[in-house]
């Protein structure tokens, strides 16, 4: 088995598995990075979001051969200091219940802001369509998104670059 190399929050990883895994056990099962969450396997509820080239991609269903030599970003490098505004608008909203779906919105969001820095609430809907919120906290979501953009900047939605990773 070939090595397929991916980069990830920076970093470039050759990996040896099957072409046809899903992203979402590569990066939680061989690389360790357990910040994306299993949902369905489906794509249908969003828990697995993370970005590929900056889009939002649902890594369940994502085949690593799909991503070879592409950038892809996961909770754990949107902001490494845990200060991304779309992270600390969760928190300032209390939209935080269970979790299930915290991760795949959160990054879903990110992805929103850096095209669009002042959605409206219809555009919001459209964006986190497909996610399932267990908890029902669609309106402290919303708000929480608002809240971002009010302070994002086109700087704070993009991923920040791991010391020392590849470029």
């Amino acid at each position: 088995m070939d090595a397929i190399s991916i980069t990830v929050n920076g970093k470039v990883h050759a990996v040896e598995v099957s072409p046809d895994t899903p992203l979402l056990w590569v990066l939680r099962d061989t690389l360790g990075l357990t910040g994306t969450k299993f949902g369905c396997g489906m794509a249908l509820c969003g828990a697995c979001t993370v970005h590929v080239d900056g889009e939002a991609t649902r890594s369940c269903t994502t085949r690593i051969s799909a991503v070879a030599g592409r950038n892809i970003t996961t909770i754990e490098g949107l902001s490494p200091d845990g200060q991304n505004p779309v992270q600390l608008a969760w928190i300032e909203e209390q939209v935080p219940q269970c979790g299930y779906c915290q991760v795949g919105m959160i990054m879903t969001t990110a992805a929103l802001l850096a095209k669009n820095s002042a959605p409206t609430d219809a555009e919001i809907d459209d964006a986190l369509s497909g996610h399932i919120c267990r908890c029902g906290t669609y309106q402290r979501i919303r708000a929480a998104v608002h809240q971002a953009a009010s302070k994002h900047t086109p700087a704070a939605a993009a991923p920040k670059k791991a010391a020392g990773g590849a470029r």
